[in-house]
């Protein structure tokens, strides 16, 4: 049996080599893999050898000949093959180990050139892997260092690969040469080329879009059981996502649970644990139903759970610190689907061991924080429209005290202004229209997804009364502009004594002097947050 390797990531690579030279594999390498392996103290026989014909333009040229790709297409099965190879003196191989150039990690470097990115395009490796690819029957493909501990295995029992596992392998195979492919599409089609400059400027949408994404599982059904579904994850998911958490318990996810996970997850990432202290978010069909932030998880929790009580039936909580068992406790009193914290003490998770079916997923905050958007947020979403593609930079904008313009006579005190940002940071986890009355860093009443703006500051206001929470000195905050002034006596006649919105609307100065009559505070935002 005769192995092939050349690879750019030498991980694990010589143990690999000298395990497959104990098996009696020869080994045949090219370069600087070969050079490792010779250092190593074992035989290697370099390509340029089998070819007869040395390495040249740089390294550019050096498996693109028919003895390589021979070697690796010939079908054993095949008398004619077979007669062809002996005829040319071309020896079959086995087994190729190859990984591809670091095309993808060359790229992502601050300000790498064009330059650096077109040697970083591999020809010669993918060229190979898609050879012995195709013929799977006969030849084991391997690209990457988390296979080999298995073939081992495989061929230290039998001494070949099941045809199960080179099937395995060859999918892998394909699947690495369209992902790199794929990142190399996408980084030449954002580029503005400009001559003479190796550095040009990149669009945040290429010019094509080549999403790649890895299946995690089949699901039962999609948002009714007459859809099929399945989740899958981004090739190199960010720390702190929802596709990185471990289910520690309870049911499969459901589609829904997982699209409702990924919200209320969202939102309560919002809050910075230092900061704001602890947060939960109690979520249903995709809405905030209650919001607070409080000293310790219970105190959290208890302010949210005050707001909607009815809603917060079936929902999904989310907690951004350690759920602890005073937390577990009280909040097992509940039908809960999903309860997702960056941890969980031994004694909650005993509280909840024998309510089997509900879910508990332990998801590691983000390391940079509530303002590190690159980590576990998506830079970029997508919406699928018919036979199209709607793509947009996220909605992820934090707000600060210092972007806010008061446009009233009455100023809000601190507290209101720590009330306002509270508001607007779940506003912008509601679904448009959406109208958030907030105290004391709880949600008092939440108004979403109605045609009218009018009708989800009813909703709201309804919704508190129904609690028995009174909206008496609450700050509110409109995802959008009021339109009329309507809107505003509608959330103050239920008590609102400030209110947050973006402005920008034509009748802005007919707003802001209905604030003046009435006697509260307004501040813009400057900044919209529809939620479709």
């Amino acid at each position: 049996m005769n192995a092939l390797i050349s690879v750019s990531d030498k991980t694990g690579i010589v143990e690999f080599a000298q395990a497959l030279h104990a098996l009696g594999i020869k080994l045949l390498s090219t370069g600087g893999t070969a050079k490792l392996l010779f250092d190593a103290g074992l035989p290697v026989t370099e390509v340029a050898e089998v070819t007869g014909f040395p390495e040249m333009l740089d390294g550019r040229v050096k498996t693109l000949h028919p003895k390589v790709h021979g070697g690796l297409l010939a079908r054993r099965d095949v008398p004619e093959h077979m007669a062809a190879l002996k005829a040319h003196a071309i020896d079959t191989i086995d087994l190729l180990v190859v990984n591809l150039y670091p095309f993808e990690a060359t790229v992502a470097k601050p300000g790498c050139t064009l330059d650096d990115a077109i040697e970083n395009i591999d020809i010669g490796g993918p060229a190979m892997v898609r050879s012995a690819a195709k013929n799977w029957k006969d030849v084991g493909v391997l690209t990457d260092a988390s296979q080999y501990a298995q073939v081992l295995v495989e061929l230290k029992l039998d001494g070949k690969l099941t045809q199960a596992t080179k099937f395995a392998l060859s999918v892998a195979a394909f699947n690495r040469v369209a992902q790199y492919d794929a990142a190399i599409s996408d980084y030449l089609s954002s580029l503005n080329f400009e001559e003479g400059n190796n550095t040009p400027p990149r669009k945040l949408f290429p010019d094509q879009s080549n999403s790649c994404f890895v299946k995690l599982q089949d699901l039962r059904y999609g948002e009714n059981p007459h859809q099929s579904a399945a989740f899958y994850r981004d090739l190199h998911p960010a720390p702190g996502s929802l596709v990185t958490a471990v289910q520690l318990q309870g049911k499969e996810l459901s589609y829904n649970n997982i699209a409702d996970a990924d919200a209320a997850w969202e939102c309560v990432k919002s809050f910075d644990v230092a900061k704001d202290g602890a947060a939960c978010v109690i979520l249903k069909h995709a809405n905030p139903c209650g919001v607070a932030v409080g000293a310790d998880a219970l105190e959290a929790y208890s302010k949210a759970f005050q707001t909607d009580p009815t809603s917060a039936f079936g929902g999904i909580i989310a907690i951004n610190c350690t759920l602890d068992e005073r937390a577990a406790l009280q909040m097992s009193k509940q039908f809960i689907e999903v309860l997702m914290a960056p941890d969980f003490t031994p004694e909650a998770l005993a509280v909840f061991k024998s309510k089997v079916n509900v879910r508990i997923l332990k998801i590691a905050l983000p390391p940079g924080g509530v303002t590190d958007w690159d980590n576990g947020r998506n830079a970029v979403e997508s919406k699928r429209v018919g036979s199209g593609l709607l793509l947009q930079s996220a909605d992820n904008h934090v707000l600060t005290l210092a972007d806010l313009k008061v446009v009233t006579k009455v100023q809000p005190t601190p507290e209101q202004l720590q009330d306002l940002l509270f508001a607007w940071t779940v506003a912008k986890f509601v679904k448009s229209n959406a109208i958030v009355f907030c105290k004391g860093g709880m949600t008092m009443g939440v108004g979403a997804g109605q045609m009218s703006r009018l009708d989800s500051a009813r909703i709201a206001s309804i919704k508190a009364e129904h609690a028995g929470l009174s909206l008496s000195g609450t700050a509110v905050a409109s995802d959008a502009f009021f339109p009329f002034r309507d809107g505003l006596d509608v959330v103050v006649d239920a008590g609102a004594t400030c209110v947050i919105q973006p402005g920008g609307s034509m009748r802005d100065q007919e707003v802001i002097d209905a604030a003046d009559e009435r006697g509260v505070a307004m501040v813009f935002s400057g900044v919209r947050h529809f939620r479709h």
